[in-house]
């Protein structure tokens, strides 16, 4: 008999995390369904990019647990979390291409470090992914010899050279023209789908995040402000949810820095 999958790939269970005594997630549950594409989204300083270094074990968690196919990656050596590490992508925010190398070898480093393969083999896997990210023929150019757009898309490359089952991207959409945008987020939809993965990327860019998610997370104050289907979301009757979705200037989420009143702070009257 076959096993029965666990829907969700990655799970917060009653997680809280923080930098010195700074709290940024406060008791977190949520799920990162099994071969969706998860927009995490929220008000800047919300826990955001915090959340995809817990799932990738480069912090550990204060309390709870970050569960990644079930096994809680805060109790892990390191043995074991280098083994799930392999099991997973990340595309980063700015790319962070190394800058001494190829684009070829730049996709080629993840399968150099963590794979036995022979260079043959390594050539055809490169050539593969950079061809479905449309940069077949651009392998030998160095990173300072390409744009914006083309980098993300060698980021993404190199994130998916190992075939993973979770692919994590830190503001993919960020400092793009429109166009690149465009490619950037309808790549993400298609290799998620042809490829089978599971996906969860942190934006800012409402347009095309609704345009492309399955399932979507709010995250404000270190809490879950939200977590369902793109209907439900733009659907919301949460203040704060309809406020972020709508783009409104002022609501639960303040133009004003809390502060005294402005005649007590400049020594006026009051009334």
């Amino acid at each position: 008999m076959t096993p029965t999958l666990n829907p969700s790939l990655v799970e917060l269970r009653k997680l809280s995390f923080g930098y010195g005594e700074r709290t940024v997630l406060d008791d977190v549950s949520l799920c990162i369904p099994r071969g969706k594409v998860t927009a995490l989204i929220g008000p800047m300083g919300g826990g955001k990019t915090t959340t995809l270094r817990l799932m990738g074990g480069q912090m550990r968690a204060w309390s709870g647990q970050m569960l990644f196919d079930g096994q809680d990656i805060g109790t892990m050596d390191q043995q074991r979390l280098y083994a799930v590490r392999r099991r997973m992508g990340m595309l980063f925010q700015f790319a962070a291409l190394f800058a001494d190398m190829s684009v070829f070898e730049n996709v080629a480093f993840p399968l150099r470090e963590h794979t036995d393969l022979s260079e043959s083999m390594i050539r055809d896997i490169v050539l593969m992914k950079l061809n479905a990210v449309g940069l077949r023929n651009a392998r030998e150019l160095m990173p300072s010899e390409v744009s914006g757009g083309m980098a993300k898309r060698i980021g993404i490359a190199r994130a998916i050279a190992q075939d993973p089952e979770l692919v994590m991207y830190d503001e993919p959409f960020s400092g793009l023209d429109p166009i690149s945008l465009l490619v950037v987020a309808h790549l993400i939809r298609r290799l998620n789908d042809s490829m089978g993965l599971t996906s969860i990327f942190v934006s800012h860019e409402l347009k095309q995040t609704l345009e492309i998610a399955d399932h979507v997370v709010i995250l404000d104050n270190g809490k879950v402000a939200f977590e369902g289907s793109v209907k439900q979301v733009r659907e919301s009757p949460d203040p704060l949810v309809f406020q972020y979705v709508n783009q409104c200037p002022d609501g639960p989420v303040r133009f004003h820095y809390p502060a005294l009143p402005i005649e007590e702070d400049f020594g006026l009257p009051i009334g």
